[in-house]
């Protein structure tokens, strides 16, 4: 069996709690896991960290995207496995790979007897993201959505935010796609991606396989609600790349250069402000426990 650790955000929860997943582990013989509590997200990296160290191969990180990616940033390229217990409230990673929210039974099969996959990861700047990292107006969106909205509101804190940055002034950019210009002028939005739906469900990139080599990159030029509205519109329908003020491609790095400082996001986590991202692919760099019929 393998050795098993647990790393939880103690503010999250989801089912019957903490006390159910010990009970579920413990039904299934993982009795005494290593077991590593905080209050806040940014104290997971170091547990993760610990429990490699301690001789942990199989990782249940329980908690929102926040814990799950920096957990990934901590156990990138170290071979250990990540399980993911989903209690947050937009769950990215775990929707596209087909893991629920809601069931701890389910979440605790899926990391004890699920298929281990292993998946791309994205840097910006070096720190590890799975699902997406942007800058502009989604991150303006993530960082207005503060713990409390959240918790009062879940995923509609996320619309009550977006629809007060549709108006925010765009900022001219150069992004250049594995050493080639491919757009320059101003911009909204900048948003890499390593699978296909993020926020709100929205399939932003049709094509996007975690584990192909690649990263997707959209620029979206909207400048005014009018122009929000149409892109959105074709977002939701999944053709982001037929709208007039979106430009999508893919590769394997990107350099991207704001004139003047803007916020940006890894993965739903607000970051500060920057006027450079150098994004790149980190082929396979990570193994994640998905439902044994996931394809």
């Amino acid at each position: 069996m393998a050795n098993v650790a647990v790393v939880a955000h103690a503010r999250k929860s989801f089912g019957g709690g903490l006390p159910e997943l010990r009970k579920v582990l413990a039904d299934e013989g993982v009795t005494d896991p290593h077991w590593y509590e905080v209050r806040k997200s940014k104290h997971a990296p170091d547990c993760a960290r610990r429990a490699v160290k301690h001789g942990a191969d199989l990782i249940f990180v329980w908690g929102g995207d926040g814990t799950v990616q920096r957990c990934i940033d901590a156990l990138a390229g170290t071979g250990a496995v990540m399980a993911i217990l989903p209690a947050g409230t937009a769950n990215l990673l775990a929707t596209n790979l087909g893991i629920l929210a809601g069931d701890v039974a389910a979440a605790v099969q899926t990391g004890l007897h699920g298929r281990r996959r292993p998946l791309d990861t994205g840097t910006v700047n070096g720190e590890h993201f799975a699902v997406m990292a942007g800058a502009g107006f989604d991150a303006r969106m993530i960082a207005d959505a503060d713990r409390a909205m959240k918790d009062r509101l879940g995923r509609v804190a996320y619309l009550y935010t977006g629809a007060r940055n549709l108006a925010a002034r765009r900022v001219k950019a150069t992004v250049d796609v594995d050493g080639e210009r491919f757009f320059e002028g101003r911009v909204s939005c900048v948003l890499a991606g390593n699978v296909g739906k993020v926020l709100g469900g929205i399939q932003a990139f049709a094509d996007a396989q975690p584990d192909d080599g690649l990263l997707e990159l959209g620029v979206v030029t909207a400048k005014n609600p009018a122009e929000w509205a149409r892109t959105l519109g074709k977002l939701a329908l999944g053709r982001a790349g037929q709208s007039p003020f979106v430009e999508v491609t893919r590769g394997r790095e990107f350099r991207i250069g704001f004139a003047s400082k803007l916020p940006y996001e890894l993965d739903g986590g607000a970051r500060g402000k920057v006027r450079k991202m150098r994004i790149e692919v980190r082929p396979r760099s990570i193994t994640v426990c998905v439902p044994s019929d996931r394809v």
